[in-house]
């Protein structure tokens, strides 16, 4: 990683978790063809977050949700 590239990162890293989650969005999209299965999912992601920000979801810990799921195909 070139000098600039590390600063730019820790300065990234200095973020709050909501900005850097959109930065994520726009750097994983800009690998990605413009489509729209990419917008549909785009879409039902942030309609996901937008659920937990407003309380009417609650985020699970993976572990706990793979060990549901697991229980569930018992």
């Amino acid at each position: 990683m070139t000098t600039q590239a590390h600063d730019l990162a820790a300065e990234m890293l200095d973020l709050p978790a909501e900005e850097r989650a959109r930065l994520l969005e726009l750097l994983i999209a800009s690998f990605e063809p413009k489509s729209d299965a990419q917008k549909a999912w785009m879409d039902l992601a942030q309609q996901r977050r937008a659920d937990v920000q407003i309380g009417k979801v609650a985020m699970v810990h993976g572990a706990s949700a793979l060990a549901r799921v697991r229980a569930r195909l018992a």
